[in-house]
C-alpha cells in the first residue's frame, strides 16, 4: 500500500529495522498486488469460491524495486472451490487456502503467511441472477528479517563500529493469528452487463506484532479496511469492457486504484469463460505508478502480465522505475455449467 506522502516499501522496511527500540507503536502494511483480481482471497474473503467452474487454482509472482535496493519480491499462490452445493437450490458453500511470501530490502524482511477462508454464496432474484456471499478468514502469519544486514547508529562509537547494541534487544522473529471477513454482491443485470461489489475487513484480531522483545505486549497491527467494485460489459458478443477500483485503508496508509481491462474474445463466444480471448488493461494507482495488464485466456487458463511505472518521487532515485508481475489462473470447469451456459452474476476477481 502507499501512504498519503508515497512511502516505498522500502523506506517502511528501514524504518521498521531502525525505529523498533525508541519507537512502542511500530505499524506493518499487507502485500499487495497490480493484478488484484488474481488474489481475490488477499483482497476479500467472500470471493472464495466466486467462479462458474469445479475448482480454481491462481498463482502470481511480483519483483519490484530492483534497481534502488535487493528486489522486493512476493510470490502468492491460492486455490479455492465450492465444497458443499445445493444447499438450497443454487446455494453452495466454498473453501480456500491462500499462501503468500513476501521479501524485501536489505534485511531480507519475510512475511510467510497461510490463510484458509470459507464462503457462504446465496443466490436470488430470477434465474438466481444475484449472489450474496459472506466469507470469513483465519490464518498464521510469521516474519523475520536477517538480524546480520541491519546496522544501528548507536554501534559506531567515536568512528568505530562496535556491534551488539540495540540488536540485542531484537527478536529477528515474530508470529501471530490473523481473522478477517468480507462481504460482496454480484448481479447479472442482463445478457450484456453485470456487476460486483465487495467491503471487507483484515486483521480484525490486531494481533500483536514486533521485533523488540520488550514491547510485545503494546503493539498491535492495524485493521485493514477494502472495497472493490467491478463490472463486464459486452459491447458486442466478443468486446468487452471491464472496468474495477480497489480502495484500501491501513492505518495512515491508503492505497486507490482505478483502471479499465480490454477485452476481447477470439475462439468460440458461445461459453465465454472456457473459449480463447487476449486483453490488455490500463490502471493507475493514485499518488504511485502507472501500471498495464495484458494477457491470454485459454481453455480456463489465464496468463496475465503487468508493468508498473513509478510516478512518484521514488523514480527521481532509479534507474528503471516500477515493479513487474507475472500471474496464472486455472478454473477447472464443471459439465454442469456447460449445461446452465455459467450463470454465475458476476466473476470479476
Amino acid at each position: 500500500m502507499i501512504s498519503k506522502r508515497t512511502i516505498s516499501r522500502a523506506g517502511i522496511a528501514v524504518a521498521l529495522a531502525l525505529t523498533m527500540q525508541v519507537t512502542p507503536d511500530v505499524q506493518a502494511q499487507d502485500v499487495h498486488f497490480t493484478q488484484f483480481n488474481a488474489s481475490p482471497l488477499i483482497v476479500n474473503p467472500a470471493f472464495t469460491g466466486n467462479f462458474s467452474g469445479r475448482m480454481r487454482a491462481s498463482a502470481v509472482y511480483r519483483d519490484q524495486w530492483r534497481s534502488v535496493t535487493v528486489p522486493f519480491k512476493t510470490i502468492a499462490v491460492s486455490v479455492d472451490a465450492p465444497i458443499v452445493s445445493d444447499l438450497t437450490i443454487d446455494d453452495y458453500l466454498a473453501a480456500g487456502i491462500q499462501l503468500y511470501n513476501d521479501r524485501a530490502g536489505d534485511a531480507n524482511l519475510s512475511n510467510l503467511s497461510a490463510l484458509a477462508s470459507v464462503t457462504y454464496h446465496k443466490f436470488l432474484g430470477a434465474g438466481a441472477n444475484k449472489a450474496l456471499s459472506v466469507g470469513f478468514q483465519g490464518g498464521y502469519t510469521q516474519k523475520s528479517f536477517d538480524l546480520t544486514r541491519v546496522y544501528f547508529s548507536d554501534e559506531f562509537d567515536g568512528g568505530q563500529f562496535q556491534p551488539g547494541t540495540t540488536g540485542s534487544t531484537l527478536n529477528p522473529k515474530t508470529d501471530y493469528f490473523v481473522f478477517n471477513a468480507g462481504i460482496s454482491w454480484a448481479h447479472a443485470v442482463g445478457e450484456k452487463f453485470s456487476y460486483v461489489l465487495g467491503v471487507g475487513a483484515n486483521n480484525l484480531n490486531q494481533p500483536r506484532e514486533t521485533f523488540d522483545r520488550q514491547q510485545k505486549a503494546d503493539v498491535g497491527l492495524a485493521m485493514r479496511y477494502n472495497g472493490q467494485v467491478g463490472a463486464i460489459a459486452y459491447v458486442s458478443d466478443r468486446f468487452s469492457l471491464r472496468p474495477a477500483f480497489l480502495y484500501q485503508q491501513q492505518a495512515n496508509a491508503t492505497e486507490m486504484i482505478a483502471g479499465n481491462e480490454f477485452h476481447l474474445i477470439v475462439g468460440d463466444p458461445e461459453f465465454k469463460a472456457f473459449t480463447t480471448a487476449v486483453f490488455l488493461g490500463g490502471w493507475y494507482r493514485f499518488d504511485d505508478a502507472a501500471m498495464v495488464t495484458a494477457g491470454l485466456e485459454y481453455k480456463g487458463f489465464r496468463l496475465g502480465l503487468a508493468y508498473d511505472y513509478t510516478v512518484s518521487s521514488l523514480k527521481n532515485n532509479a534507474r528503471s522505475t516500477g515493479g513487474f508481475e507475472l500471474a496464472l489462473t486455472w478454473i477447472a470447469p464443471d459439465p454442469l455449467d456447460f449445461a446452465r451456459k455459467l450463470i454465475y452474476p458476476c466473476s470479476r476477481f
